[in-house]
């Protein structure tokens, strides 16, 4: 008796609640033997793939679902964003939201499938993973599986890279997170730079958290971002209302400590961005803020000790050597972290993209050491494109 053939993959576009909630579902799926996961927030996807979310007012997105036997055995967000194709000048679609089970043939028909919505509508190339856009989520984990990912950083099992690779996808480029011991010698190291950016007449503050400061802060944190990373590879900019948005989001597990912002004649100017590593709280709840999931959220979160510092942004007038003001926020970031009843013993550094130069020597100059890497991929989809 010849043996029954296997079941066919399907893969069809999320059209129904719970199509929806089959896609949020399958990661439980995919990651219930690893102790590293940290499941998301379920409601924060759900939002981000809403017709509700800022998103759809530059972009269209579609998701889908692969399905073998009845069972969901992956999913993957198609998606065009028209800021980013005004940046860069050329019709780039987007894959995101990948998740899959091990297997080559899966793979390759959600990404076939995204691709030919893409193509649908006019694009000629593709990149991935980026969940709409960069500040959302995006890039793959290909090397340091064995701690857990800090707050907003992407994780994912070790053979997805492969089956995007067997797919056809080329590397695009390559970014970095370094893992930096918080010490007090360490930030002796930065004090010099310090003392030299308030004697060039920098003032320095921690970050407002409440009412009227904290909305102002958050505007010219906007403005600074916005403009420090202009010309930041694959990133488009967010509207103020949407970075405001996040920012009200993430305001409940700020630290002033590790937000430390620079001034100028009463201007800001800079600032050191650090979050606690809600992670390792977040990692208890099953991605859900119930009222249990809430009690094990506040119950973990005394135990955080490690932090995450997003970004050191420096207005470009300013990030001329002579005025230090990178290292000093570097070392005001590190003894906010340390000089508190629960110091922060370890931080991440992430992501930076591996040419970035400048951001790398001043992270490499704190002794921080590179130790996970990522990546984005790239994918033709019209013949003769560049």
């Amino acid at each position: 008796m010849s043996p029954k053939p296997a079941a066919a993959t399907t893969v069809a576009a999320v059209a129904s609640a719970e199509d929806l909630e089959a896609f949020l579902d399958l990661p439980y799926a995919i990651y219930r033997s690893d102790p590293n996961w940290v499941p998301p927030l379920r409601k924060s996807v759900a939002r981000q793939l809403s017709s509700q979310h800022p998103f759809r007012a530059y972009g269209d997105l579609c998701p889908f679902l692969a399905r073998r036997g009845g069972a969901v055995v992956g999913r993957i967000v198609a998606a065009v964003n028209r800021r980013l194709i005004e940046k860069e000048g050329r019709a780039l679609g987007l894959f995101g939201y990948f998740e899959c089970i091990e297997d080559p043939d899966v793979a390759r028909a959600l990404l076939e499938t995204a691709s030919g919505w893409l193509r649908e509508r006019g694009c000629v190339a593709a990149r991935g993973p980026i969940n709409l856009s960069t500040h959302i989520g995006c890039l793959f984990l290909v090397d340091g599986f064995d701690t857990p990912p800090h707050v907003m950083m992407p994780y994912n099992p070790h053979y997805y890279p492969g089956l995007v690779e067997a797919a056809g996808w080329q590397t695009a480029k390559n970014a970095y997170a370094y893992d930096f011991p918080m010490t007090l010698d360490r930030a002796k190291a930065f004090e010099r730079s310090y003392r030299l950016a308030l004697s060039a007449g920098f003032r320095f503050r921690p970050l407002h958290l409440r009412g009227k400061g904290f909305e102002e802060d958050c505007r010219n944190i906007y403005r600074v971002f916005t403009q420090a990373f202009a010309d930041n590879w694959s990133a488009t900019p967010r509207s103020e209302d949407e970075f405001l948005q996040e920012a009200r989001d993430l305001r409940h597990i700020a630290d002033p400590g590790l937000f430390p912002v620079a001034e100028y004649e009463g201007r800001m100017v800079g600032f050191w961005m650090g979050l606690p590593d809600i992670n390792i709280a977040l990692r208890h709840v099953a991605g859900r803020l119930n009222a249990p999931g809430l009690l094990k959220l506040l119950w973990h979160r005394r135990k955080i000790d490690r932090a995450r510092v997003l970004a050191v942004a420096v207005l470009p007038e300013y990030q001329r050597a002579r005025f230090a003001l990178g290292p000093a926020l570097v070392y005001l970031g590190m003894q906010g972290g340390l000089n508190k009843p629960r110091p922060y013993r370890r931080a991440e550094l992430s992501w930076v993209w591996e040419d970035n130069q400048s951001s790398r020597r001043l992270i490499e100059a704190t002794g921080a050491v590179r130790y996970k890497t990522y990546r984005v991929y790239e994918k033709t989809l019209v013949a003769g494109s560049r």
